[in-house]
Protein backbone atom coordinates (compact mmCIF):
# COMPACT_ATOMS: atom_id res chain seq x y z
CA UNK A 1 0.00 0.00 0.00
CA UNK A 2 1.30 3.51 -1.04
CA UNK A 3 0.78 6.44 0.58
CA UNK A 4 0.79 9.51 -1.01
CA UNK A 5 1.42 13.67 0.70
CA UNK A 6 -2.26 14.94 0.89
CA UNK A 7 -1.22 18.33 -1.07
CA UNK A 8 -3.43 20.39 -3.21
CA UNK A 9 -2.89 18.31 -6.69
CA UNK A 10 -3.09 15.16 -4.45
CA UNK A 11 -6.66 15.47 -3.41
CA UNK A 12 -7.96 15.70 -7.17
CA UNK A 13 -7.47 11.65 -6.46
CA UNK A 14 -9.44 11.95 -3.54
CA UNK A 15 -12.27 14.78 -4.66
CA UNK A 16 -14.73 12.08 -5.94
CA UNK A 17 -14.67 10.21 -2.86
CA UNK A 18 -15.07 13.07 -0.73
CA UNK A 19 -18.23 14.09 -3.09
CA UNK A 20 -19.81 10.74 -2.91
CA UNK A 21 -19.66 10.19 0.87
CA UNK A 22 -22.87 9.79 2.71
CA UNK A 23 -21.20 8.95 6.25
CA UNK A 24 -21.66 12.26 7.65
CA UNK A 25 -18.57 12.84 8.84
CA UNK A 26 -16.70 16.38 8.34
CA UNK A 27 -13.50 14.54 8.32
CA UNK A 28 -13.90 12.97 4.52
CA UNK A 29 -13.64 16.25 3.09
CA UNK A 30 -11.12 18.63 1.22
CA UNK A 31 -11.56 21.31 3.06
CA UNK A 32 -11.07 19.39 6.33
CA UNK A 33 -8.14 17.51 4.95
CA UNK A 34 -6.34 21.01 3.67
CA UNK A 35 -7.19 23.15 6.79
CA UNK A 36 -5.25 20.83 8.77
CA UNK A 37 -2.83 19.85 6.52
CA UNK A 38 0.24 21.70 8.77
CA UNK A 39 -0.84 20.05 12.06
CA UNK A 40 -1.88 16.45 10.62
CA UNK A 41 0.27 15.93 7.67
CA UNK A 42 -2.03 13.74 6.17
CA UNK A 43 -1.18 11.22 3.39
CA UNK A 44 -3.63 8.94 1.36
CA UNK A 45 -3.42 5.55 -0.46
CA UNK A 46 -6.32 4.33 -2.52
CA UNK A 47 -6.84 0.22 -2.32
CA UNK A 48 -9.94 -2.00 -3.14
CA UNK A 49 -11.86 0.82 -4.59
CA UNK A 50 -11.65 2.56 -0.80
CA UNK A 51 -9.33 5.51 0.02
CA UNK A 52 -7.38 5.20 3.16
CA UNK A 53 -6.48 8.33 5.14
CA UNK A 54 -3.17 8.27 7.31
CA UNK A 55 -2.47 11.51 9.49
CA UNK A 56 0.14 11.99 12.88
CA UNK A 57 -1.41 13.32 15.89
CA UNK A 58 0.32 13.72 19.12
CA UNK A 59 2.61 11.99 18.14
CA UNK A 60 0.61 9.05 16.91
CA UNK A 61 -0.31 7.38 13.73
CA UNK A 62 -3.91 7.14 12.84
CA UNK A 63 -6.00 5.83 10.06
CA UNK A 64 -9.13 6.62 8.67
CA UNK A 65 -11.51 4.42 8.54
CA UNK A 66 -11.52 3.64 4.77
CA UNK A 67 -14.26 5.50 2.11
CA UNK A 68 -15.54 3.43 -0.26
CA UNK A 69 -16.27 5.25 -3.58
CA UNK A 70 -19.30 3.42 -3.48
CA UNK A 71 -20.20 2.54 0.22
CA UNK A 72 -19.84 -1.29 -0.41
CA UNK A 73 -19.22 -2.44 3.11
CA UNK A 74 -17.46 -5.43 1.33
CA UNK A 75 -15.17 -3.16 -0.33
CA UNK A 76 -14.26 -1.06 3.01
CA UNK A 77 -13.30 -4.60 4.72
CA UNK A 78 -10.99 -5.75 1.83
CA UNK A 79 -9.27 -2.52 2.33
CA UNK A 80 -9.23 -3.03 6.49
CA UNK A 81 -7.30 -5.89 5.57
CA UNK A 82 -4.93 -4.91 3.23
CA UNK A 83 -4.43 -1.74 5.88
CA UNK A 84 -3.82 -5.08 8.60
CA UNK A 85 -1.32 -6.45 6.03
CA UNK A 86 1.12 -2.96 5.55
CA UNK A 87 0.85 -2.27 9.29
CA UNK A 88 2.25 -5.59 9.78
CA UNK A 89 4.82 -5.39 7.34
CA UNK A 90 5.98 -1.72 8.40
CA UNK A 91 5.97 -2.69 11.74
CA UNK A 92 3.44 0.21 12.36
CA UNK A 93 0.79 0.51 14.95
CA UNK A 94 -3.02 0.20 13.43
CA UNK A 95 -4.80 2.89 15.44
CA UNK A 96 -8.31 3.18 13.29
CA UNK A 97 -10.35 6.90 13.77
CA UNK A 98 -13.13 8.22 12.08
CA UNK A 99 -14.82 5.04 12.33
CA UNK A 100 -18.58 5.31 11.58
CA UNK A 101 -21.43 4.04 14.02
CA UNK A 102 -22.77 1.79 11.92
CA UNK A 103 -19.15 -0.02 10.68
CA UNK A 104 -18.10 -0.38 15.02
CA UNK A 105 -19.72 -3.65 15.34
CA UNK A 106 -18.14 -5.11 11.82
CA UNK A 107 -14.57 -3.84 13.44
CA UNK A 108 -14.96 -5.53 17.04
CA UNK A 109 -15.95 -8.62 16.07
CA UNK A 110 -12.77 -9.06 13.48
CA UNK A 111 -10.88 -8.35 16.40
CA UNK A 112 -10.90 -10.77 19.35
CA UNK A 113 -8.79 -7.67 21.75
CA UNK A 114 -9.70 -4.11 20.89
CA UNK A 115 -9.78 -0.30 22.68
CA UNK A 116 -12.93 1.16 21.39
CA UNK A 117 -13.58 4.93 21.95
CA UNK A 118 -15.81 7.41 21.27
CA UNK A 119 -14.68 11.04 22.14
CA UNK A 120 -17.35 14.08 22.60
CA UNK A 121 -15.35 16.71 21.96
CA UNK A 122 -15.03 15.52 18.03
CA UNK A 123 -18.57 14.38 17.18
CA UNK A 124 -19.83 16.44 14.50
CA UNK A 125 -23.07 18.33 14.70
CA UNK A 126 -25.18 17.54 11.73
CA UNK A 127 -28.78 19.28 10.87
CA UNK A 128 -31.43 19.58 8.38
CA UNK A 129 -30.71 22.17 5.81
CA UNK A 130 -34.04 22.80 5.47
CA UNK A 131 -34.83 23.69 9.52
CA UNK A 132 -31.67 26.02 8.61
CA UNK A 133 -33.15 27.95 5.81
CA UNK A 134 -36.43 28.08 7.36
CA UNK A 135 -35.97 28.16 11.18
CA UNK A 136 -39.38 26.55 11.47
CA UNK A 137 -41.52 26.14 14.54
CA UNK A 138 -40.77 26.13 18.44
CA UNK A 139 -37.28 25.18 18.83
CA UNK A 140 -36.28 27.73 16.73
CA UNK A 141 -37.93 31.32 17.96
CA UNK A 142 -34.91 31.99 19.18
CA UNK A 143 -32.99 32.13 15.99
CA UNK A 144 -35.85 33.81 14.46
CA UNK A 145 -35.95 36.84 17.05
CA UNK A 146 -32.45 37.18 16.29
CA UNK A 147 -32.41 37.06 12.68
CA UNK A 148 -35.60 40.05 12.89
CA UNK A 149 -33.56 42.06 15.64
CA UNK A 150 -30.33 42.00 12.49
CA UNK A 151 -32.90 43.16 10.21
CA UNK A 152 -33.69 46.10 11.72
CA UNK A 153 -30.75 47.12 13.36
CA UNK A 154 -29.25 46.63 9.92
CA UNK A 155 -31.70 47.24 7.46
CA UNK A 156 -29.00 47.38 3.97
CA UNK A 157 -27.78 43.86 5.28
CA UNK A 158 -27.08 42.18 2.37
CA UNK A 159 -25.40 38.52 1.63
CA UNK A 160 -23.81 36.87 -1.71
CA UNK A 161 -21.50 34.21 -2.61
CA UNK A 162 -17.99 35.16 -2.77
CA UNK A 163 -15.82 35.26 -5.53
CA UNK A 164 -12.00 35.46 -5.47
CA UNK A 165 -11.81 39.75 -5.93
CA UNK A 166 -13.66 39.32 -2.54
CA UNK A 167 -10.70 37.88 -0.53
CA UNK A 168 -9.06 40.82 0.21
CA UNK A 169 -12.21 41.88 2.06
CA UNK A 170 -12.85 38.75 4.04
CA UNK A 171 -9.39 38.73 4.92
CA UNK A 172 -9.45 42.36 6.74
CA UNK A 173 -12.49 41.01 8.14
CA UNK A 174 -10.77 37.69 9.43
CA UNK A 175 -8.12 39.69 11.33
CA UNK A 176 -10.43 42.38 12.89
CA UNK A 177 -12.63 38.80 14.18
CA UNK A 178 -10.03 36.95 15.49
CA UNK A 179 -8.84 39.55 18.34
CA UNK A 180 -11.70 37.68 20.18
CA UNK A 181 -10.46 34.19 19.12
CA UNK A 182 -7.34 34.69 19.81
CA UNK A 183 -7.58 36.00 23.15
CA UNK A 184 -9.79 32.79 24.34
CA UNK A 185 -5.65 31.68 25.19
CA UNK A 186 -6.68 28.15 23.75
CA UNK A 187 -4.14 26.21 21.19
CA UNK A 188 -7.10 24.16 19.38
CA UNK A 189 -8.58 27.90 18.90
CA UNK A 190 -5.58 29.48 17.76
CA UNK A 191 -4.99 26.71 15.36
CA UNK A 192 -8.32 26.34 14.39
CA UNK A 193 -7.32 30.45 13.10
CA UNK A 194 -4.33 29.73 11.49
CA UNK A 195 -5.93 26.98 9.30
CA UNK A 196 -8.58 29.32 8.14
CA UNK A 197 -5.62 31.73 6.98
CA UNK A 198 -4.38 28.59 5.55
CA UNK A 199 -7.52 27.47 3.67
CA UNK A 200 -8.82 30.77 2.74
CA UNK A 201 -6.12 31.30 -0.83
CA UNK A 202 -7.46 27.84 -1.86
CA UNK A 203 -10.96 28.35 -1.64
CA UNK A 204 -12.18 27.95 -5.18
CA UNK A 205 -9.31 26.05 -6.67
CA UNK A 206 -10.06 23.60 -4.24
CA UNK A 207 -13.79 23.47 -5.42
CA UNK A 208 -15.27 24.90 -2.29
CA UNK A 209 -17.90 27.64 -1.88
CA UNK A 210 -18.25 30.91 0.15
CA UNK A 211 -20.91 33.33 1.30
CA UNK A 212 -20.40 37.19 2.90
CA UNK A 213 -22.85 38.61 5.03
CA UNK A 214 -22.60 42.43 5.40
CA UNK A 215 -24.34 45.47 7.12
CA UNK A 216 -23.63 49.01 6.02
CA UNK A 217 -21.61 48.23 3.38
CA UNK A 218 -18.93 46.30 5.89
CA UNK A 219 -18.23 42.69 6.16
CA UNK A 220 -19.65 41.26 9.30
CA UNK A 221 -19.74 37.84 8.55
CA UNK A 222 -18.40 34.77 6.46
CA UNK A 223 -18.83 31.28 5.97
CA UNK A 224 -17.21 28.49 3.60
CA UNK A 225 -17.73 25.19 2.59
CA UNK A 226 -18.28 21.81 0.31
CA UNK A 227 -21.05 19.49 -0.91
CA UNK A 228 -20.38 15.48 0.65
CA UNK A 229 -23.11 13.58 -0.64
CA UNK A 230 -26.36 14.16 0.42
CA UNK A 231 -24.70 17.53 3.36
CA UNK A 232 -22.98 20.35 2.87
CA UNK A 233 -19.60 20.71 5.11
CA UNK A 234 -19.04 23.80 6.79
CA UNK A 235 -15.81 24.24 7.08
CA UNK A 236 -15.99 28.46 7.72
CA UNK A 237 -18.19 30.15 9.80
CA UNK A 238 -17.37 33.63 11.58
CA UNK A 239 -18.96 36.85 12.06
CA UNK A 240 -18.65 39.67 14.74
CA UNK A 241 -20.43 39.21 17.94
CA UNK A 242 -20.63 43.06 18.22
CA UNK A 243 -23.32 42.71 15.04
CA UNK A 244 -26.33 40.57 17.80
CA UNK A 245 -27.69 37.88 15.43
CA UNK A 246 -25.47 38.07 12.70
CA UNK A 247 -24.44 34.33 13.12
CA UNK A 248 -27.87 33.01 12.83
CA UNK A 249 -28.44 35.42 10.12
CA UNK A 250 -25.21 34.18 8.22
CA UNK A 251 -25.93 30.77 8.87
CA UNK A 252 -29.86 31.19 7.36
CA UNK A 253 -28.57 32.97 4.43
CA UNK A 254 -25.70 30.33 4.06
CA UNK A 255 -28.12 27.28 4.19
CA UNK A 256 -30.90 29.08 1.41
CA UNK A 257 -27.74 29.72 -0.91
CA UNK A 258 -26.16 26.78 -1.16
CA UNK A 259 -28.41 23.92 0.41
CA UNK A 260 -29.41 23.04 -3.26
CA UNK A 261 -31.61 19.97 -4.31
CA UNK A 262 -30.11 16.91 -2.76
CA UNK A 263 -28.70 18.24 0.14
CA UNK A 264 -30.01 17.09 2.78
CA UNK A 265 -27.88 18.28 5.78
CA UNK A 266 -25.33 20.75 7.39
CA UNK A 267 -22.35 19.39 8.67
CA UNK A 268 -21.63 22.27 11.48
CA UNK A 269 -18.30 20.27 12.34
CA UNK A 270 -17.23 19.56 16.21
CA UNK A 271 -16.83 22.02 19.28
CA UNK A 272 -13.82 20.91 20.08
CA UNK A 273 -14.41 20.93 23.55
CA UNK A 274 -15.17 24.33 23.76
CA UNK A 275 -18.34 24.21 26.29
CA UNK A 276 -19.32 27.57 24.95
CA UNK A 277 -19.61 26.42 21.39
CA UNK A 278 -21.46 23.04 22.59
CA UNK A 279 -24.49 25.20 23.70
CA UNK A 280 -24.69 26.92 20.71
CA UNK A 281 -24.46 23.92 18.39
CA UNK A 282 -26.85 22.30 20.85
CA UNK A 283 -29.49 24.90 20.79
CA UNK A 284 -29.58 25.17 17.01
CA UNK A 285 -31.36 21.16 17.42
CA UNK A 286 -28.72 18.88 15.48
CA UNK A 287 -31.01 15.78 14.00
CA UNK A 288 -27.81 13.83 15.07
CA UNK A 289 -24.58 14.40 16.80
CA UNK A 290 -22.25 12.08 14.73
CA UNK A 291 -20.07 9.90 16.71
CA UNK A 292 -16.80 8.90 15.22
CA UNK A 293 -14.71 5.95 17.15
CA UNK A 294 -11.48 4.91 17.49
CA UNK A 295 -11.15 1.35 17.44
CA UNK A 296 -7.67 0.01 17.95
CA UNK A 297 -6.66 -3.69 17.65
CA UNK A 298 -4.58 -5.31 20.37
CA UNK A 299 -2.00 -8.10 19.18
CA UNK A 300 -1.63 -11.03 20.84
CA UNK A 301 1.90 -9.82 22.05
CA UNK A 302 0.11 -6.36 23.22
CA UNK A 303 -1.19 -8.04 26.06
CA UNK A 304 2.04 -10.24 27.23
CA UNK A 305 3.50 -8.67 30.25
CA UNK A 306 6.40 -10.72 30.92
CA UNK A 307 8.14 -13.38 28.49
CA UNK A 308 7.40 -17.55 29.54
CA UNK A 309 9.20 -20.21 29.86
CA UNK A 310 8.10 -23.24 27.65
CA UNK A 311 9.52 -26.91 28.23
CA UNK A 312 10.00 -29.74 25.53
CA UNK A 313 11.21 -33.20 26.04
CA UNK A 314 15.11 -31.94 25.99
CA UNK A 315 14.69 -28.26 25.85
CA UNK A 316 13.63 -25.54 27.69
CA UNK A 317 12.92 -22.40 25.52
CA UNK A 318 13.17 -19.33 28.41
CA UNK A 319 14.47 -15.66 28.00
CA UNK A 320 18.44 -15.22 28.09
CA UNK A 321 19.61 -15.13 31.50
CA UNK A 322 22.18 -12.25 31.89
CA UNK A 323 25.67 -14.60 31.94
CA UNK A 324 24.67 -16.13 28.76
CA UNK A 325 25.02 -13.00 27.30
CA UNK A 326 28.28 -13.73 25.41
CA UNK A 327 26.74 -16.89 24.13
CA UNK A 328 23.89 -15.10 22.53
CA UNK A 329 26.45 -12.29 21.19
CA UNK A 330 28.53 -15.14 19.29
CA UNK A 331 24.86 -16.67 18.27
CA UNK A 332 23.65 -12.93 16.73
CA UNK A 333 26.85 -11.72 15.74
CA UNK A 334 27.83 -14.52 13.21
CA UNK A 335 27.39 -12.64 9.76
CA UNK A 336 27.84 -15.95 8.06
CA UNK A 337 25.74 -18.25 9.97
CA UNK A 338 22.92 -15.18 10.39
CA UNK A 339 22.59 -14.67 6.55
CA UNK A 340 19.45 -16.62 6.38
CA UNK A 341 18.05 -14.56 9.74
CA UNK A 342 16.85 -11.75 8.23
CA UNK A 343 18.49 -9.24 10.54
CA UNK A 344 22.48 -7.96 9.98
CA UNK A 345 23.40 -5.89 13.20
CA UNK A 346 25.97 -4.12 10.90
CA UNK A 347 22.47 -2.52 9.35
CA UNK A 348 23.00 -0.49 12.60
CA UNK A 349 26.40 -0.36 13.88
CA UNK A 350 29.95 0.07 12.61
CA UNK A 351 31.55 -2.02 14.27
CA UNK A 352 30.75 -5.25 16.43
CA UNK A 353 28.79 -3.72 19.48
CA UNK A 354 29.71 -4.99 23.12
CA UNK A 355 27.90 -8.62 23.89
CA UNK A 356 25.78 -6.35 26.20
CA UNK A 357 24.46 -4.73 23.34
CA UNK A 358 22.93 -7.85 21.46
CA UNK A 359 21.21 -8.68 24.62
CA UNK A 360 19.89 -5.84 25.42
CA UNK A 361 18.78 -5.24 21.81
CA UNK A 362 16.14 -8.53 22.23
CA UNK A 363 14.56 -7.48 25.56
CA UNK A 364 14.05 -3.64 23.66
CA UNK A 365 12.39 -5.59 21.30
CA UNK A 366 9.66 -7.38 23.81
CA UNK A 367 9.63 -4.09 25.53
CA UNK A 368 8.62 -2.37 22.45
CA UNK A 369 6.26 -5.55 21.91
CA UNK A 370 7.78 -6.15 18.79
CA UNK A 371 8.74 -10.23 18.96
CA UNK A 372 8.95 -12.72 22.00
CA UNK A 373 12.56 -13.57 21.88
CA UNK A 374 13.67 -16.34 24.33
CA UNK A 375 16.53 -18.59 24.40
CA UNK A 376 16.58 -22.46 23.62
CA UNK A 377 19.01 -24.42 26.63
CA UNK A 378 19.50 -27.76 26.56
CA UNK A 379 20.18 -28.37 30.20
CA UNK A 380 21.91 -25.61 31.50
CA UNK A 381 23.46 -24.78 28.20
CA UNK A 382 22.11 -21.77 25.59
CA UNK A 383 22.03 -23.22 21.81
CA UNK A 384 19.92 -21.17 20.14
CA UNK A 385 17.34 -18.74 19.97
CA UNK A 386 13.11 -19.00 19.13
CA UNK A 387 11.45 -15.91 18.15
CA UNK A 388 7.83 -14.98 17.92
CA UNK A 389 7.21 -11.84 15.61
CA UNK A 390 5.68 -10.39 12.90
CA UNK A 391 2.49 -10.52 14.85
CA UNK A 392 -0.50 -9.58 12.89
CA UNK A 393 -4.08 -8.11 13.93
CA UNK A 394 -6.23 -11.11 13.25
CA UNK A 395 -4.64 -13.88 15.49
CA UNK A 396 -1.42 -14.76 13.46
CA UNK A 397 2.51 -14.65 14.03
CA UNK A 398 5.63 -15.66 12.75
CA UNK A 399 7.82 -17.90 14.37
CA UNK A 400 11.76 -18.27 13.26
CA UNK A 401 14.48 -19.99 15.05
CA UNK A 402 18.38 -20.25 14.97
CA UNK A 403 21.01 -22.30 16.70
CA UNK A 404 24.95 -22.38 17.37
CA UNK A 405 26.94 -24.86 15.26
CA UNK A 406 27.30 -27.71 16.76
CA UNK A 407 23.87 -28.02 18.07
CA UNK A 408 22.78 -28.16 14.50
CA UNK A 409 21.31 -31.61 12.95
CA UNK A 410 19.82 -33.08 16.17
CA UNK A 411 16.13 -31.97 15.71
CA UNK A 412 16.54 -28.96 17.94
CA UNK A 413 15.39 -26.66 15.49
CA UNK A 414 11.90 -28.13 14.74
CA UNK A 415 11.31 -29.36 18.34
CA UNK A 416 11.24 -25.71 19.51
CA UNK A 417 9.74 -24.28 16.43
CA UNK A 418 6.70 -26.69 17.49
CA UNK A 419 6.49 -26.02 20.83
CA UNK A 420 6.26 -22.45 20.48
CA UNK A 421 3.78 -22.90 17.80
CA UNK A 422 1.72 -25.08 20.38
CA UNK A 423 2.23 -21.92 22.90
CA UNK A 424 1.13 -19.58 20.59
CA UNK A 425 -1.93 -21.79 20.07
CA UNK A 426 -2.98 -22.65 23.48
CA UNK A 427 -1.68 -19.36 25.82
CA UNK A 428 -1.76 -16.45 23.37
CA UNK A 429 -4.86 -17.31 20.81
CA UNK A 430 -3.09 -17.40 17.80
CA UNK A 431 -4.95 -19.20 15.54
CA UNK A 432 -2.07 -19.15 12.39
CA UNK A 433 1.73 -19.33 13.24
CA UNK A 434 3.45 -18.77 9.73
CA UNK A 435 7.66 -19.35 8.71
CA UNK A 436 9.31 -18.47 5.95
CA UNK A 437 12.50 -19.68 4.91
CA UNK A 438 15.20 -18.59 1.73
CA UNK A 439 14.90 -20.63 -1.07
CA UNK A 440 19.03 -21.50 -0.63
CA UNK A 441 18.14 -22.85 2.98
CA UNK A 442 17.33 -26.47 1.96
CA UNK A 443 18.20 -27.34 5.53
CA UNK A 444 15.71 -24.86 6.99
CA UNK A 445 12.79 -25.97 4.52
CA UNK A 446 13.26 -29.49 5.98
CA UNK A 447 13.30 -28.35 9.44
CA UNK A 448 9.72 -26.59 9.08
CA UNK A 449 8.52 -29.55 7.51
CA UNK A 450 9.50 -31.45 10.58
CA UNK A 451 8.10 -29.02 13.00
CA UNK A 452 4.81 -29.97 11.60
CA UNK A 453 4.35 -27.09 8.88
CA UNK A 454 2.88 -26.79 5.58
CA UNK A 455 4.20 -25.12 2.82
CA UNK A 456 1.61 -22.62 1.40
CA UNK A 457 3.66 -20.99 -1.69
CA UNK A 458 6.98 -19.76 -2.57
CA UNK A 459 8.02 -16.16 -4.38
CA UNK A 460 11.46 -15.49 -5.85
CA UNK A 461 13.34 -15.27 -2.43
CA UNK A 462 11.20 -17.42 0.17
CA UNK A 463 9.27 -20.45 0.36
CA UNK A 464 5.94 -19.86 2.54
CA UNK A 465 4.77 -21.82 5.61
CA UNK A 466 1.57 -22.87 7.83
CA UNK A 467 0.80 -24.13 10.69
CA UNK A 468 -2.58 -23.79 12.53
CA UNK A 469 -4.05 -25.80 15.80
CA UNK A 470 -5.25 -28.43 14.06
CA UNK A 471 -2.13 -29.51 12.69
Amino acid sequence: MQFFDFDRTAQDAASPYFAAQNLHISDFSKGFQFMWYEALKPAFAITENCLVIREHFAGKCYFHYPLSLTGDRAEELRAVKALETHCRDQDIRLHFTNVPASRVADMVSRYSEALVTNNRRWRDYLYRAEDFAEFPGKKYAGQRNHVRKFERSFPDWQFFEASPSDMGGVKAFLEEYEGAQRGKKDQLADEEMDEVYALLPHLFSLGLFAGILTAGGKIVGFSAGERCGDMVVVHIEKALRSCEGAYPMLAQQFAKKFCTEGVRYLNRMDDAGDLGLRKSKLQYGPCEIVEKYNVIPRRAIDLVFRLPTVKTERLTLAPVRDEDAATYAMLASDVVRNRYWGYDWRTDRKRRPSDAWFLRSAREDFSARREMPLGIYLGETLIGEAVLHRFGYTAEAEVGVRLLAPFEGMGYASEAVRAYSDYAFSKLNIERVEAKCYKANARSRAMLVRAGMRETGADDTFYYFLRNAEM
